[in-house]
Order: C-alpha cells, then structure tokens, then sequence
C-alpha cells in the first residue's frame, strides 16, 4: 500500500470555493481531509509530505475520447497498448479516460472491446473508466477518419452484444441521429445509462432538437464531421448552442478548430457545458511521420494528423495542452478550466460520485500545476504518477 501523502501551502480549487493556502490528506486512494492555513496537522510517521508553496491543487483531467497515444491503439487489442496508455497519460494530467474504438469490422471492435473487460487498472497510472463507442452508426457523408465501408446502420441487437462483451463498459456512443428516426435505439440506450452523443452527422436543427427528445445529450467533437451554421438552417452547431440540455466535446489544438471559433463556442455555451477532449491518436507523443488509424495510414506533420485526401485523422493534443489553449480565452481562468476538463466529464459519465471534483471520500485524483497550469505532480488515486 502507498504511503498516506500530505500536500501542504497548497491553493485548493474545490467546487464550491478557492481555499488560499490549505492542505490535503491522501491515504488509501481517497482524499480524507481537507484543512485551511498553513497548519499541518499530526500526521502518521510514513506520511510523504508535498510542499505545495505557490501552486494550485485541482482535480485531474477525465479524457472521454482518445483513440490512442504514445505508439499504442485502443484497437490494437491488448493489453500492452492500453498500459502505454495508462502509464504515459498521467504526464499530461489525465487521472481517467474512456478507451475509445472507431468503425471498423464487427469483429475487430469486438476483440477490442473483450481486451478492455479483461483489463485490469494498475496502481500509479491512468484509470480507463471504460468505453467510448465511436461508430459504427455514423453518416457516411460525414465520415471524417472512420471508415465508410464498415458504417452500419443503428442495430439494438449489436449493441447489446457488444456492451455484453465489454462487461458493461460503454459509457458513450457517438452516432448519427438521422438514423434512428423513430427514436428506438437512442431511448433504449439512454434508459440503459449511456450518454448518447450525435457526432459524424448531417442532421440539421430539427433533427437535434428531436434527437434531444429522444435522449442525446451530447455532441461529439464539436464542429467537425457535422453541419455547420448556416443563416436558414443552424445546424448541430447551432443546436449545440440553442439547446442547453447538450453538452459538447471541444478539440483545443487549434487545429480541429479555429481560435476565434472556439471564442465563439465558448462565449455561447460557457464551462458548464463544454468538455476538453483530446481525441489523440497513437503518433500523441511520437515524432513526425507515418502512422494508422482504423486501418488507413496517416500521416503526423506540423502538427496534424491527416489521411491521404488531407481529412483530419484524430489529433496528437495532450490535455494539458488543450487545458492551456482555453485559458487563453476570454472569460476563462483555472475554475473554468476545472469544470471543462474534470467536473463536466465526471458528471457526464456518472462517475462524479468518486471523481471530478476535490471533496472528501472520492478518489485521490488531483494535480499540482502552476498559474500557467504547467503539471508539477499527477496523483493517480494517491500514488504519485508522475513529477
């Protein structure tokens, strides 16, 4: 078992205010206290004390979209893969994520799926939360990266089988709204507790407004593979800013989307409904060059991921990275950004009972990072995962 940790002189962000200089005590993956001023308390006599003099404490980072990172693959289906992952991610603040597939075959989503059921969690890395579940049931004409011979259509009989393989695991689905017109599949999805996300769609604002209804609560990478707004029709985006029960993912490279266009977002939709993804790819953290994702070649320069025809492939962002290019919005401090990237991604995976947030009793996720929110420590369900 870890030693217990005590971060001391420490700025706490918790939810519902700013402690100034406080402390925090760790022991047995869980936060059990929380104290204000420099006092530090009687401690037992193994306790590893942190001076945390001039940085703040805040929650770590819950990536709910990455496809892989650092040479690894979530379809690679192994578990070697989703330990490179695990263990790097903690380097860019990420304390949780969802292993995320793309269309492909049947069975190939299915082995990757099996792999994530038989994986287990390691002490000091990143914890995978479970699924992501992006395709098959998109747009062909919005595509983007996922392969267009292997789009289905929505098929609840698949689904069930392939959430059985899982071990119940997918928390999300990403999939085009136009294709369930009566609403079947995403009622039934959403009474089983998966937060149903339109992405890869050329629905327009009606088609939104009616998928909401039926239970989407969530837009997937927030401008691209989806209708734009148009000066008659406002497209998924517009919806995204009209309909306040959705919440949407943001890629904050500058790359998926302009600077000045993720001002526009977020002056419309504010932190309480936007959450920071990476939807990273394998080359995350690996040199220029040639790469794959779902089977097409990429290639990583300046970078961007690309296919051959110049598509975005996914993207090579750290959250800490996309963490820093928010904070350089208007409107936007450390606060903002804990709500973007830990709270508004626990609550929508229903894991806020445990993460997201600095509060006595949930798990010992927290990060050390400077003003410029530079990561100085990742504690991963407290062992240090990284300094």
């Amino acid at each position: 078992m870890d030693k217990p940790i005590f971060i001391k002189h420490v700025k706490v962000y918790l939810e519902e205010k700013v402690i100034p200089v406080g402390g925090i005590y760790i022991e047995k993956g869980r936060i059990q206290s929380i104290t204000e001023g420099e006092d530090v308390p009687v401690l037992p006599a193994n306790t590893q004390i942190i001076d945390g003099k001039g940085l703040n404490l805040i929650p770590g980072f819950i990536d709910g979209h990455i496809h892989g990172a650092y040479g690894a693959d979530v379809m690679d289906a192994t578990e070697a893969a989703l330990d490179t992952m695990a263990k790097n991610l903690p380097s860019e603040g990420t304390t949780s994520f969802l292993a995320t597939t793309i269309t492909q075959s049947p069975e190939n989503i299915a082995k990757a799926l099996e792999n994530i059921a038989a994986y287990k969690n390691k002490a000091g890395q990143t914890e995978l939360i479970g699924v992501h579940l992006e395709g098959p049931f998109v747009e062909k004409s919005k595509a983007g990266a996922q392969p267009e011979q292997y789009i289905m259509e929505p098929d609840l009989e698949k689904f069930s089988e392939w959430q059985k393989l899982s071990g119940g695991k997918i928390k999300t689905i990403t999939m085009a709204p136009e294709h369930d017109q009566d609403g079947a599949f995403i009622r039934q999805l959403a009474e089983e507790g998966v937060n149903v996300s339109a992405g890869h769609t050329a629905t327009d604002f009606a088609g939104m407004r009616q998928a909401v209804d039926y239970g989407v609560q969530q837009v997937t990478h927030l401008c691209n593979a989806m209708s734009g707004i148009h000066h008659r029709d406002i497209g998924v985006v517009g919806a995204s800013f009209q309909l306040k029960e959705l919440r949407g993912e943001i890629i904050a490279d500058g790359v998926h989307v302009a600077p000045e266009m993720l001002q526009l977002i977020y002056s419309n939709m504010g932190s309480r409904r936007l959450i920071l993804i990476t939807d990273s790819m394998r080359a995350k953290g690996l040199p220029a060059g040639d790469y794959e994702l779902g089977g097409q070649p990429v290639i990583v320069d300046n970078g961007r991921a690309i296919l051959k025809d110049g598509t975005l492939a996914g993207s090579i962002l750290k959250m800490n990275e996309g963490a820093q290019q928010l904070l350089k919005l208007d409107g936007t401090g450390i606060e903002e950004i804990i709500e973007m990237a830990s709270i508004n991604p626990a609550k929508q995976l229903s894991v806020y009972n445990r993460k997201g947030s600095i509060e006595v009793g949930k798990d010992a996720d927290v990060l050390l990072v400077d003003n410029q929110l530079n990561i100085k420590y990742t504690i991963c369900q407290g062992t240090i995962a990284h300094q």
